[in-house]
């Protein structure tokens, strides 16, 4: 059981809960906590103090006053007017990623929502009620308001959720759930809305398959430095020590491993007329290791926002202030993840290299052109490296920024915004691409490995070749290679490359 606190919770925690692995709860001091800050908006009303969210309107409209009356209609209002997203649905795993990021920061006590709003969302994760929430129509500030709108949306009984595989209306899936749609009292609507777990969900997810294919990316280029002939003298411990790049030293560490007690290299390491290998070969620990740098990073802004108060405005129950900010901006994860899915295209722009390396006659005369033993008649692996080409064009397309843009909005009261959900999505959009090329380059130098035949790589390739032919046998003639790297990409993203 995860007792939800406020705490920060890493990417492998939100993953298990996603997956049902894992079981979530608001804790008992985080319920305390929660209470208090509640106690304090309810002073506020009572007294008739004018606070923004409260018992005003909001962001253009924030000089508005509400009356008492009306201040349930103005948070029921606010969720129904600000649920208006558009496109593609955003996936089961992310909706329930986000579900349990917004409950989990709504426990810190910052944002004086009832315990029962917590609860809410909690039990919706539990008895899986997903609400429909469409992926296009945030910028990142104030928060990700579109997509948490529908979130909010389906909690009070309205709009649609997915309940055991079908789309129905949100009360029926509330009502077969046996969850009780939530009745919005002062600030609740905003407290729901306001912050930035959209991008961060879509985001974490992303994060944690890209780490998943950074690690990958070392076990196919180690492949392919066999199938090349390649040497592992630029792994040595030395050379990294001299320049102390965290992920490059780890990447070479790895890297050194997945060769071990290869006879490949034993059968070459004399008379060899190379001096040193290509860059794609040579500087895996330089180039792998910057990336996973970046992917840390990006980590690093996730796991923090899982456990920060990210909406506007906060309540201090000390001092019972309420302060308005701008906790909501998402300028912290969308440059991250700019930063990820940059680093990321890079790790498929030195796959692709190798790639051709394997296939190309021009530059590899050691292997028989495109991987066949009968070029010409068969055309092996040519289009494998087409294919990874063109993967990579697209990954160049998605790497442009997206927290460079900004497009102000709100009658120009929200006039920088993050974009910091565009980043995300693009991300998420680009680690597929990703999981895509690694896998043409697994199969491709699990079939270059053939040629090498009986001389065994070393320890960590052959597990991971023979990971490869679990999935996909060697390509004696041609055949359609579309199953083959759909397998693949599958088993990397379900973790069997794991080593």
């Amino acid at each position: 059981m995860l007792e939800l606190d406020g705490q920060r919770l890493s990417l492998e925690e939100v993953a298990a809960v996603v997956r049902g692995v894992e079981r979530v709860a608001l804790s008992d001091a985080a319920r305390e906590r929660v209470e208090a800050s509640r106690r304090v908006i309810e002073k506020i009303v009572a007294e008739g103090r004018v606070v923004y969210g409260v018992n005003t309107g909001f962001g253009k409209l924030s000089d508005v006053h509400i009356p008492p009356g009306e201040l349930r209609a103005l948070q029921l209002n606010l969720v129904r007017s600000h649920s208006c997203g558009v496109g593609p649905l955003l996936p089961e795993e992310e909706v329930r990623a986000l579900l349990l990021l917004r409950a989990n920061v709504l426990a810190l006590g910052y944002s004086g929502a009832r315990a029962l709003v917590i609860d809410t969302l909690v039990w919706m994760i539990e008895r899986g009620v997903h609400p429909v929430i469409p992926e296009k129509g945030s910028v990142g500030a104030s928060g990700d308001l579109a997509p948490l709108a529908h979130l909010a949306l389906s909690a009070i009984g309205e709009g649609e959720a997915f309940y055991q595989g079908e789309r129905i209306e949100s009360a029926d899936a509330l009502r077969r759930a046996g969850i009780k749609p939530l009745q919005l009292e002062a600030k609740e609507g905003l407290a729901l809305l306001n912050g930035t777990q959209a991008m961060a969900a879509v985001g974490a997810l992303a994060l944690h398959r890209a780490l998943q294919v950074a690690r990958v990316a070392d076990i196919a280029g180690a492949m392919t430095l066999e199938a090349l002939r390649g040497t592992p003298a630029a792994f040595d411990e030395r050379i990294h020590a001299a320049r102390p790049h965290s992920g490059q030293m780890e990447v070479a560490a790895h890297l050194r491993e997945l060769l071990r007690d290869s006879e490949i290299r034993k059968s070459h390491l004399e008379n060899d007329p190379r001096v040193q290998d290509a860059y794609s070969l040579r500087c895996m620990p330089q180039v792998h290791g910057a990336a996973l740098n970046a992917l840390n990073h990006a980590r690093e802004a996730v796991e923090i926002e899982t456990g920060s108060a990210t909406d506007n405005p906060l309540v201090f129950t000390e001092t019972e202030e309420v302060i308005s900010g701008g906790n909501f901006h998402g300028a912290p994860l969308a440059l991250a993840f700019d930063y990820a899915t940059i680093a990321l295209t890079d790790l498929m722009s030195i796959s692709e290299r190798r790639i051709d390396r394997l296939v190309n006659p021009d530059s590899n005369e050691d292997l028989p052109p495109f991987l066949t033993g009968h070029a010409g008649t068969s055309s092996g692996f040519m289009m494998a490296q087409v294919t990874a080409a063109s993967l990579l064009a697209d990954a160049r397309v998605l790497s442009h920024p997206a927290s460079v843009d900004n497009v102000p909005t709100d009658g120009g009261k929200e006039d920088h915004v993050s974009m910091g959900m565009t980043a995300a999505v693009k991300l998420r959009n680009l680690v597929e691409l990703a999981e895509y090329i690694f896998a043409i380059e697994l199969l491709t130098a699990a079939q270059g490995l053939e040629f090498r035949a009986p001389l065994q790589p070393g320890r960590g390739v052959r597990r991971a070749y023979e990971t490869v032919r679990s999935h996909s046998p060697r390509l004696t003639e041609d055949r359609s290679l579309s199953p083959d790297f759909q397998r693949l990409k599958e088993a990397i993203r379900g973790g069997e490359f794991s080593s």
